[in-house]
């Protein structure tokens, strides 16, 4: 069965579009034309506009274009979602905002103590990989999914979390940033973290999730994305008629699709860090041998 069923508003989301695009011009207007009214600013570079706009890009794709439906009807699909959400746009974003931007913003009084206490290495990773863990005990589960309040706050939590995880490792500011050999470890301790979620979805004997797998319940949690008026006026039996994959297989496809996604954002991240390690290394090899050569 085709996903047109559902409707325009469903599948493209043009009210969340809407607000992608004002936060698209709201950070040209600041990082160009409002720019002079910070100190220490300076022109935005081309990476970082690209960043910012492809996690704009991103952000819109999984949860106001149709990946946003289909993963309310497949669970590994919902799975890409969160990896998407949690471990990709955050540092495109962090990235991507200059840190003269980054500095205005920690610098206003409510903001700088406690941003300076989340984003301290070991309690930010606790924060955030317990709260993605709780996420997926199916009691809490099913519970966000069929509250739209709930659903929203949990989401936005999380996502600040997220980017206070992420923000020692990748920051330009040196407020919590970690040293090369502190950021494999917390890189490596973040990935154990993760991995009890995956391993309950991806060994679990049967469905776990209530909003997947029960047929009212799913309705419940299909009026979050879909006009009421719309669902009203269509009978379905479940997430089934849309997929051929059993529910089973599905759910531990998604558990399997979070992993391997985490690892290759985590395996890219070392990469990187090893790179500027030897980098820096290399430079102060250097740096010693000029200094000695003058000595001499």
């Amino acid at each position: 069965m085709p996903l047109e069923i559902f409707g325009f508003l469903a599948l493209w989301s043009p009210f969340f579009a809407i607000a992608v695009v004002f936060a698209t011009v709201l950070y040209f207007l600041i990082t160009v034309k409002w720019r002079s009214e910070f100190k220490e600013s300076e022109p935005l570079s081309i990476k970082q506009a690209i960043f910012f706009i492809l996690s704009m890009v991103l952000l819109y794709v999984i949860k106001g274009s149709p990946v946003d439906l289909l993963g309310h009807i497949m669970f590994s699909v919902h799975m890409i979602q969160m990896a998407t959400l949690y471990l990709v746009i955050p540092p495109l974003m962090i990235i991507g905002i200059p840190k003269w931007v980054w500095k205005a913003f920690i610098n206003l009084k409510p903001i700088t103590n406690v941003f300076t206490l989340l984003t301290r290495p070991l309690l930010a990773l606790i924060l955030f990989n317990s709260f993605f863990s709780f996420y997926h005990i199916p009691l809490i589960f099913d519970a966000v999914k069929l509250d739209e309040t709930l659903h929203g706050i949990y989401t936005v939590g999380l996502f600040i979390f997220a980017i206070l995880m992420w923000w020692p490792m990748i920051n330009k500011l040196e407020l919590n940033e970690l040293s090369g050999l502190k950021k494999v470890g917390y890189i490596f301790a973040s990935g154990v973290l993760l991995t009890p979620a995956c391993g309950l979805i991806i060994f679990a004997n049967g469905p776990l999730y209530a909003t997947y797998y029960d047929q009212s319940t799913w309705m419940q949690a299909l009026a979050l994305c879909v006009p009421t008026g719309t669902l009203d006026g269509l009978s379905l039996a479940g997430p089934e008629i849309f997929t051929n994959m059993p529910l089973i297989e599905d759910q531990k496809l998604g558990g399997v699709l979070m992993k391997i996604i985490q690892e290759i954002v985590y395996g890219f991240l070392l990469g990187i860090v090893f790179f500027e390690w030897y980098k820096k290394d290399q430079e102060e090899a250097n740096n010693l041998q000029h200094t000695l050569l003058v000595e001499e």
